[in-house]
């Protein structure tokens, strides 16, 4: 029992606890991209179920990290893939801090949606937070919670990726140079081009754009039963309505 509280490694040279920031960003990459997927099958579907699962599976996760993450299936997994690269270990405490933030949020998400199945803004807030979390450590190694641990603790954090606790300001990496600046001007001045263009040349054709409408063909509901489960699947859900995106949704369902 010892051994599994025992939270992050204690390796000889290091002045604190450490975990493998190789294998925390792959483990913050293998829980981003189903929680996109599921978080976009909501919006555009109104399909809340995988939403509630990958919730659940979030919050176990996330438990586990808290008391070792050595156990979460996620860092096990994310671990095991980037096994052959050399580690970077990075203190311990402040990741369990940022864990502990993905914890409380996770549990909010479970309350609001898994076992009162509640849809709102509030929903919108709290996923938005973890995914903007979890993209920014598997994207970028920014641990953005373990930015606020030095607000609740005396003791500063030490060995954060890149080194950022401990280098100087002034032997930081350089930041973007006016070329640079130049060429990211250039490539949003294009890319603004490119979409006035394609909004004028209009829709792809072909494919399912092709295909002809039941109406186009001439074939008229057999009963009522038809334009009814038609009302009925485009009702705009509660959600929608109070982010007001009820226009939207209706768009994306088909129902206009």
């Amino acid at each position: 029992m010892n051994k599994f509280l025992h939270y992050g490694e204690t390796i000889e040279g290091y002045p604190v606890r450490v975990v493998n920031e190789r294998a925390v960003r792959a483990a913050a990459g293998l829980l981003f991209f189903p929680a996109v997927v599921s978080f976009m099958n909501a919006m555009l579907t109104a399909n809340y179920q995988p939403t509630r699962l990958f919730v659940i599976v979030f919050l176990i996760d996330m438990s586990l990290r808290f008391i070792n993450p050595r156990y979460a299936p996620s860092m096990v997994l994310g671990g095991w893939i980037v096994r052959k690269q050399a580690p970077e270990w990075v203190g311990a405490p402040q990741k369990r801090f940022a864990w502990g933030l993905g914890l409380l949020l996770g549990m909010a998400m479970a309350y609001l949606m898994v076992f009162n199945r509640y849809m709102g803004p509030v929903n919108m807030l709290v996923c938005g937070s973890c995914l903007l979390l979890m993209f920014f450590e598997t994207a970028f190694g920014i641990c953005l919670g373990c930015k606020l641990y030095n607000l609740f603790n005396k003791e500063q954090a030490q060995l954060c990726p890149g080194g950022v606790c401990e280098v100087p300001a002034q032997r930081m990496g350089r930041g973007i140079a006016l070329p640079q600046a130049a060429v990211l001007l250039l490539f949003v001045g294009a890319i603004t081009l490119a979409k006035g263009w394609v909004d004028r040349t209009g829709a792809v054709q072909g494919g399912f754009d092709e295909m002809a409408t039941l109406e186009e063909m001439g074939v008229q509901p057999t009963s009522g039963a038809a334009s009814e489960a038609d009302s009925e699947r485009c009702e705009v859900p509660a959600f929608a309505k109070a982010i007001g995106h009820e226009a939207m949704w209706k768009q994306h369902n088909g129902c206009e």
